[in-house]
């Protein structure tokens, strides 16, 4: 974990409920994607955490969404502004065990951390994305820039397969697909899905991404614990990261 001041270079609204925020500052402190950063807000005793999108040599960027009063005051906060802000936090996804077969499932907010993940791939993965509906949609560009697949499903059936990620995944598995491993990210309710259908009926292993209501966000108050077959775990420090054969569901 690292503390450090950054400074606010890009905050743009990406959809009616989704912004994205670029942080000019030291990224020494990252090392895996899928970790998170914990911002200090005016007026706020909690710090929000929120996954990286991205990072390189400038800085960071991380897409949030509004979902309280912490995070509409972020869409308020102007260009060169400074935060301060910790960030190196979680333990990120293992990319060595992606095979040449890699499968990314994100829903909502439980996207953007696997955009750094499809970066930092050597093998071209499938990228399955779930949301609500069509005006929820961001970031399908930006996967295929990389090189990735990209299939999309939602709720409503405005926009790709109907329903949700496992109905996509259910379809891609039907016409004869095959993956050598998963990493996803997103609601409880849907890894929950994804468990059940990729890994215990699906039979592929892989690594979830939790979110969770965090204090401190680096292991000390305890406050965000889980059971998993090694004991409880706290999703901040031993996570966010799980890989399938540890959780208990």
């Amino acid at each position: 974990m690292k503390q450090g001041i950054y400074t606010i270079r890009e905050n743009r609204q990406l959809t009616p409920t989704t912004w994205r925020m670029k942080l000019e500052g030291d990224v020494s402190g990252i090392r895996a994607p899928g970790q998170f950063i914990n911002i200090k807000l005016d007026g706020h005793f909690l710090r929000r955490p929120i996954s990286i999108c991205d990072a390189d040599r400038d800085g960071i960027t991380i897409i949030y969404k509004v979902l309280g009063h912490g995070t509409e005051e972020m869409t308020h906060l102007a260009e060169g502004k400074n935060l301060d802000v910790l960030t190196g936090l979680g333990n990120g996804y293992d990319l060595d065990d992606a095979g040449e077969r890699p499968l990314l499932i994100g829903g909502g907010v439980g996207i953007p951390p696997l955009y750094l993940a499809a970066r930092c791939m050597k093998s071209r993965p499938t990228v399955i994305l779930g949301f609500n509906n069509s005006d929820e949609i961001y970031y399908v560009d930006e996967f295929e820039k990389l090189g990735a697949r990209v299939v999309v499903a939602t709720a409503d059936g405005s926009c790709g397969v109907r329903g949700f990620v496992t109905d996509a995944f259910r379809e891609l598995s039907e016409a004869g697909e095959t993956f050598t491993h998963f990493y996803t990210c997103g609601p409880e309710p849907m890894l929950r899905a994804v468990y059940d259908r990729v890994y215990i009926k699906g039979g592929i292993s892989g690594q979830m991404s939790f979110e969770e209501r965090m204090g401190c966000g680096f292991g000390a108050c305890m406050g965000c614990s889980m059971k998993t077959a090694n004991g409880n775990k706290r999703v901040c420090k031993d996570g966010p990261v799980f890989r399938t054969e540890e959780l208990l569901w």
